[in-house]
């Protein structure tokens, strides 16, 4: 998804995330930092096959990264009310997203489900979709990008209730430490009547069951 130039109002950001936001490097600071890892790692990033991977790689990040730049509240700002009384569950489910790894800055590559309980307004689904790249196009560990997606909506479309899981499978541990490919992880949000309604609950789960 291309967010460039999109959104890029961070107005909703708090004090703390503004103070704690470090001083950007400049483009050739940040190539100069990845012909050190080159070195670090044994090459040479003057040979010919290298020449150009710091401008590549810096390039691929500014897409990796893309989400800091997007404030997802303002994705969210566009709603609609004439919905004929509908407020019933909105689903958006198997929502791919592609993240990294704040720990090791490897790939954690998943699907997001995401519903929510309209309280006189519904968004755009893309709009939900949007979102979850929002947050996964950043430095994550997939329990707190899981809240943040749940939160976001939450306060933002102000529904009677939210519910996010998300499924990631983790290089970090696909392909190094504990060397387990094979596993994956689950996590979810339950806010409002998802937290409260047992039935509810089982209703969203049904849904995004895998037959």
């Amino acid at each position: 998804m291309n967010f460039e130039n999109e959104n890029k109002d961070n107005s909703s950001e708090t004090f703390d995330e503004l103070r704690d936001k470090p001083l950007k490097p400049s483009w050739d600071e940040a190539i100069n930092a990845v012909k050190t890892l080159i070195k670090w790692a044994g090459d040479n990033p003057d040979r010919e096959g290298l020449l150009d991977t710091p401008d590549r790689v810096l390039r691929s990040y500014k897409e990796f990264f893309a989400g800091y730049d997007i404030n997802p509240e303002k994705i969210l700002s566009t709603t609609f009310e004439e919905t004929e009384g509908y407020d019933e569950m909105v689903l958006l489910k198997d929502i791919r997203f592609e993240s990294h790894c704040e720990h090791h800055m490897v790939p954690i590559i998943g699907v997001a489900h995401v519903a929510y309980l309209p309280n006189k307004k519904v968004v755009g689904i893309s709009k939900i979709a949007r979102v979850v790249d929002v947050y996964s196009k950043r430095l994550q560990i997939q329990e707190k990008m899981t809240s943040q997606i749940a939160n976001i909506i939450d306060r933002v479309l102000q529904p009677k209730g939210v519910a996010v899981v998300i499924e990631g499978d983790h290089e970090c541990m696909g392909t190094r430490g504990a060397y387990k490919p094979e596993a994956s992880m689950i996590t979810s949000t339950m806010l409002g009547a998802f937290r409260s309604d047992a039935s509810t609950r089982r209703e969203f789960l049904s849904l995004i069951r895998k037959e």
